[in-house]
């Protein structure tokens, strides 16, 4: 599943095609994803602008000038394209040659600026929904959502707070929603390698200096991911299609059996289960 990173590149990949144009035409192919879609989501689209496209841990958030707002997630396999993109040097500027749709393009924005949005989604993992602007952060997706880890309100002390007395691991109290929003497993596994904490250490166990270290790493892990353009992983494709590169960057994961990156590291990169996911580590380095 994208996690924080790749949802924030589609969410750039799409501001050009969407944020300021009119949805001229909203074409829906099916009637739902992993739910159904809401009534008369066809109706309440068309002709509305998108005044702002935004990002929420996972979810993408359209508010329209309907006093509306568009949830969209990508769940396991979604990806958007984006076609008619004239001139990519230049934002906004499109034109109306656009390849064939694809069987499992499910929903589509036709743009009034020329751009065409394709929601595709072959397992149907993914959702959309449509609610009030005024009530959206109510929304039972969202309602329950910790801090963003890139915003202001993200800190040690956030870790503090949720970390106190807790035996769990560490790296299960980073995947809970509710604590910080939008981490996933491949990130949290970066980030408790940069910071040198064993993903498996009790979370109430860990000093005030290593939060602040694991705070920062979990900050620039998903920093550079962005800027790497997010990672490619199985179904995943950037807006415009093309792939992103930051697998190339991971230190520990899906990289079991390989020598550690940390200078001065002679541990060899080992994988372990936890609530039935992947951990990547190095023993000799995260205690």
């Amino acid at each position: 599943m994208p996690e924080l990173p790749e949802v924030e590149t589609v969410r750039r990949g799409l501001v050009p095609a969407m944020e300021g144009a009119v949805i001229a035409r909203a074409e829906v192919r099916r009637e739902g994803l992993r739910w159904p879609f809401p009534a008369g989501l066809t109706e309440r689209l068309e002709g509305a602008r998108v005044r702002h496209l935004r990002r929420r841990s996972k979810y993408i958030l359209a508010d329209l000038d309907t006093g509306e707002t568009m949830l969209m997630h990508l769940g396991m396999s979604g990806r958007m394209t984006v076609s008619g993109l004239a001139a990519p040097h230049v934002p906004g500027r499109f034109h109306n040659d656009h390849p064939a749709l694809e069987k499992h393009d499910h929903v589509i924005w036709h743009m009034g600026n020329g751009a065409r949005i394709a929601f595709n989604d072959p397992r149907r993992f993914g959702a959309l929904d449509l609610r009030a602007s005024t009530v959206i952060d109510a929304h039972p997706l969202l309602a329950a959502l910790g801090p963003e880890p890139l915003g202001n309100a993200f800190g040690p002390q956030v870790l503090a707070a949720a970390f106190r007395g807790r035996r769990a691991p560490v790296k299960a109290l980073l995947l809970d929603q509710r604590i910080v929003a939008g981490l996933g497993n491949i990130y949290v596994c970066e980030a408790l390698f940069r910071a040198g904490i064993h993903p498996a250490r009790a979370a109430g166990r860990i000093g005030a200096a290593r939060l602040e270290r694991l705070a920062q790493a979990i900050r620039a892990v998903l920093a550079e991911a962005i800027e790497a353009g997010g990672s490619s992983l199985r179904d995943y494709r950037q807006a415009d299609g093309n792939l992103g590169y930051f697998q190339h960057n991971f230190r520990v994961y899906d990289r079991e059996g390989a020598p550690c990156v940390a200078p001065g590291c002679h541990g060899t990169v080992r994988r372990i289960v936890q609530s039935g996911r992947s951990t990547y580590y190095c023993p000799a380095c995260q205690r």
